[in-house]
C-alpha cells in the first residue's frame, strides 16, 4: 500500500471536516439535552503477541544504553493489540488498542502507555478510550487513568484496573484482564 497522493488527501481533508465540524454542531447544540453523566463499567481481556510473524507489539527505538539495562529502559514500543470478550483469543472481538509504550525507569519494570482502546464490536462500536499513565506492568494487579474518550465516551474520566491474566515469560506474549470504570456523558 502507498502513500495518498496529496491531491487525494487534500479532497478528504476539504469534504470530511465539514461534515465531521457540523456533527460537533450538533453535539454541542443538543448537548443540555443529553442528560447527566453516566457511569459505565467494561469488561474486556487484552491480547499482545510479540512472538509470531505478525506482531502486535513492535520495538520502535531503544537507547544505546536499553540492551544493557536490567528494565529495559529507553525502549519504545507500538502496539496494536486486540480486545476480546473472554480471554480466548477466538472470543467475541471488541476492538483494538493502539498506542506508545515506552520503559521509563532505569529501576522496575514500568512503561508510560499512551493508548487508544478503539471499540468495533459490542455496545460500544465506533467509540474510544484514552489511556495515559504508568503501568508497572510486572505486577499482578495495576491502575491505570482514563483521560478521555470519543463516541459514546465524549468527557470520560477514569480509571482501569488490570491484571495479568497469563504471561509466556519466554515470549513475553501475554493476555490481560481490564475492568474499566468511566464516567462520561
Amino acid at each position: 500500500m502507498g502513500l495518498i497522493p496529496f491531491k487525494y488527501l487534500l479532497f478528504l481533508v476539504l469534504v470530511v471536516v465539514p461534515l465531521a465540524q457540523s456533527q460537533v454542531d450538533e453535539w454541542h447544540d443538543n448537548y443540555g439535552a443529553i442528560g447527566k453523566e453516566k457511569v459505565t463499567r467494561l469488561h474486556f481481556y487484552h491480547h499482545e503477541t510479540s512472538s509470531s510473524k505478525d506482531p502486535t507489539v513492535v520495538t520502535m527505538a531503544e537507547a544505546p544504553t536499553t540492551k544493557n539495562s536490567p528494565s529495559f529502559f529507553g525502549l519504545l514500543g507500538m502496539t496494536d493489540n486486540i480486545l476480546t470478550e473472554g480471554p480466548e483469543r477466538n472470543s467475541t472481538y471488541l476492538g483494538r488498542a493502539q498506542g506508545l509504550l515506552a520503559a521509563s525507569s532505569r529501576e522496575e519494570f514500568t512503561l508510560v502507555m499512551a493508548t487508544s482502546f478503539v471499540f468495533k464490536g459490542g455496545n460500544f462500536s465506533g467509540s474510544s478510550l484514552s489511556v495515559l499513565g504508568r503501568n508497572p506492568f510486572i505486577d499482578s494487579v495495576r491502575e491505570l487513568p482514563v483521560v478521555g474518550g470519543t463516541g459514546a465516551f465524549r468527557f470520560a474520566r477514569g480509571f482501569a484496573v488490570v491484571n495479568t491474566h497469563w504471561v509466556n515469560a519466554t515470549t513475553h506474549d501475554l493476555i490481560e484482564e481490564y475492568h474499566v470504570t468511566i464516567m462520561h456523558h
